[in-house]
């Protein structure tokens, strides 16, 4: 006799059930999910002990005959697919025909359906999978499918449930999700008899997502829209200063299907590379719309995978949207104070585009050191502001400010920045537009101790114009760090090595997109050891070191000979620079392509040659900085991501000084 089997129904069910069925919130998702393919338009959901005890739907949809409701129960039954063919044209959320059978297999089930226009209802009751006979009842028109006792058949699976708490706060999440993807539905949610959730009908999401992650977030939210043929996105991402820890605050939706994909989440987290700190998430509200035939929804069970035919298409426009909305948008922090919460402020930054940008953040801190160990001296720093500089500017600095000579390709490019191609609008390396002639930045000796220096007032500075009105900027410094700057509507406080290092990148970003950047060859090469590991990393990128200008080559077994260093960073350490770069690539996850690994590496040169906190700067130099920051797009933020400036608008102050 042969040891294969075929196994009996129930069982088949039950191991479908493992896979449909996790916990109750999985249940509340399909019958949610059913509710709307029936054209419900008000869904309430009841939950007792969190989905364990009860879990109640009722909808007004569209009802069962009793044909349909004595065969929706039945393993691969479903009103959504005929053919084989039918699965390249899905435009239904649910289409397998596993649910209804697997949760009646391992639960009491209890449904009640009328169709609209008849005189009385019909009820059907099914436990453990058994079914009895289909009985006439007085209901509303619609459907109400009752679960009741979840896993009472498979008791070593209601082990595994967690803490009542915890499972409610499953089906919340559940809830949401469907509530986000269907703002035109009606939608309720009680646990314990309690009243959770009452949301009605709305024509957008922005409501519910106040409800469901707070007012200020959703008043931070920024309005994305783009098309490319039969494909639309359309949505709202999150303002920088929203930024959360986890990938919790970003929902996918596709089809109005809450959906998890790899390439849309690395194409988020793309776009926001420079402004969010290192660990922090996108938050973002985001809808795809596709013709079926250009995805697959049958990848697992759940349905909460999907296969695009061309993800690369997808990817890049998320990331062009994206890029492009930014571009168009005021993304400096603002701050709002304790006594009174910051009213919203609309603008419009483009077509159908809102950006009201709220946000909450800690108090003033000082800047940190840069990384990789890299706290250069202010000698380095010249180095490379000097690069930028006019001749007519650098008349206004003292001689006695040391400074190295202008390489002569900086007078071969143009003052005036070249107008993007609008393919080549969000290349890792377009250009940053950057004027190279404005006025030099470069360090005054220190002539005291940190932070009793007292504050410079500029009068440099109020020649430069405001990038509003073209009012005349006034600032001064504070704690040798901190820029105060009046502008049209209120104050801007400004972190001067954060500015600064924006300012830096964007310029070198537009001087390596045009070639290697100048580099000094050493008098005697530098040989250094390193383990294994880092030695090979740092080979197999050596000719995108060399592009930044440092040459090195193996000089066999683990030991890398340095023969060149970049010229912007002279009379730093070679061994010190490589050893951090060798540390910082082992340590960081190597970006996916090598311009993203050169935005990378010109971070860290920015960093290094950035003023830093605690650097007196003189009229001039203030000057030149304020000036330089409206050529950079993305000064709001430094390339790690930290806010450059925080903005106090003149009402917040009239506020708190009992003006108004």
């Amino acid at each position: 006799m042969g040891i294969i089997n075929q196994l009996p129904p129930s069982v088949i069910n039950q191991i479908a059930a493992g896979e449909v069925v996790e916990r109750p919130a999985s249940v509340v998702k399909e019958l949610l999910e059913n509710a709307i393919d029936a054209g419900a338009t008000r869904i309430d959901v009841s939950v007792e002990r969190g989905g364990k005890d009860l879990i109640r739907i009722a909808d007004d949809g569209c009802g069962m005959e009793a044909d349909d409701l004595q065969l929706a129960f039945l393993p691969h039954a479903t009103s959504k697919l005929a053919t084989a063919d039918d699965l390249a044209q899905i435009r239904t959320l649910g289409f397998r025909g596993e649910a209804l059978a697997a949760i009646a297999e391992i639960s009491k089930v209890r449904c009640q359906t009328r169709k609209a226009g008849q005189s009385e209802g019909l009820e059907l009751c099914i436990e453990g999978g058994s079914s009895g006979a289909i009985k006439p009842c007085g209901c509303p028109p619609g459907t109400v499918i009752e679960v009741r006792n979840l896993f009472y058949n498979t008791p070593v699976r209601r082990t595994f449930l967690k803490a009542d708490q915890t499972e409610s706060g499953h089906v919340v999440e559940a809830f949401s999700r469907v509530a986000l993807a269907r703002p035109e539905i009606h939608l309720t949610l009680r646990s314990g008899g309690k009243i959770v959730h009452d949301l009605p009908a709305a024509s957008g999401t922005r409501e519910r997502i106040a409800v469901f992650f707070g007012r200020e977030l959703a008043e931070s939210l920024i309005w994305v829209e783009s098309r490319l043929e039969r494909m639309h996105l359309w949505g709202y991402v999150g303002h920088p200063s929203q930024s959360r820890s986890t990938a919790k605050g970003q929902f996918l939706f596709l089809g109005g299907r809450y959906v998890r994909d790899r390439s849309l989440t690395h194409a988020l987290n793309d776009a926001y590379r420079g402004l969010l700190m290192v660990g922090r998430m996108p938050v973002a509200f985001l809808h795809l719309d596709l013709p079926p035939e250009e995805v697959d929804v049958n990848v697992h069970p759940t349905k909460v995978e999907v296969r695009f035919r061309d993800s690369q298409r997808v990817y890049s426009q998320l990331l062009s949207t994206l890029r492009q909305t930014f571009l168009k948008s005021d993304l400096h922090t603002r701050l709002q104070t304790a006594a009174e919460p910051a009213a919203p402020q609309s603008q419009a930054t483009g077509a159908g585009m809102e950006h009201p940008p709220q946000g909450a953040l800690p108090g003033l801190r000082e800047r940190p050191e840069p990384p990789f160990g890299l706290a250069g001296a202010s000698n380095d720093r010249q180095a490379v502001a000097s690069w930028f500089e006019s001749g007519s500017a650098r008349q206004a600095i003292p001689e006695s400010v040391g400074r190295v000579q202008k390489p002569e390709w900086v007078d071969s490019l143009p003052l005036a920045p070249p107008e993007p191609e609008p393919g080549d609008a969000f290349d890792e390396f377009t250009p940053a537009a950057p004027a190279l002639g404005a006025a030099p930045l470069a360090a005054a000796p220190r002539n005291g101790t940190r932070g009793h220096a007292e504050p410079h007032e500029t009068q440099g500075a109020r020649g430069s114009r405001s990038a509003a009105g073209g009012r005349s900027e006034k600032a001064i410094q504070l704690h040798d760090s901190y820029l105060v700057v009046e502008t049209g509507d209120g104050m801007m406080v400004i972190d001067q090595h954060a500015l600064h290092e924006r300012i830096l990148y964007e310029e070198l970003r537009e001087r390596a997109s045009k070639g290697p950047v100048e580099s000094q060859r050493l008098l005697a090469p530098e040989p250094i050891d390193l383990p294994a590991a880092e030695a090979a990393l740092l080979l197999e990128h050596a000719e995108v070191l060399t592009q930044l200008g440092l040459e090195l080559e193996s000089f066999g077994g683990d030991t890398v000979l340095v023969r060149g260093m970049p010229v912007m960073l002279k009379g730093a350490d070679p061994i010190r620079l490589v050893r951090d770069l060798a540390d910082h690539l082992r340590a960081s996850p190597i970006p996916p392509s090598r311009d993203a690994l050169l935005a990378e590496l010109l971070h860290m040169v920015a960093c290094k040659a950035a003023v830093k906190a605690g650097d007196p700067l003189r009229p001039e130099e203030i000057a030149a900085l304020l000036e330089r920051r409206h050529l950079a797009h993305d000064s709001h933020h430094c390339p790690h991501g930290r806010p450059t400036a925080l903005v106090f608008t003149r009402d917040q102050l009239e506020k708190q000084f009992g003006r108004i």
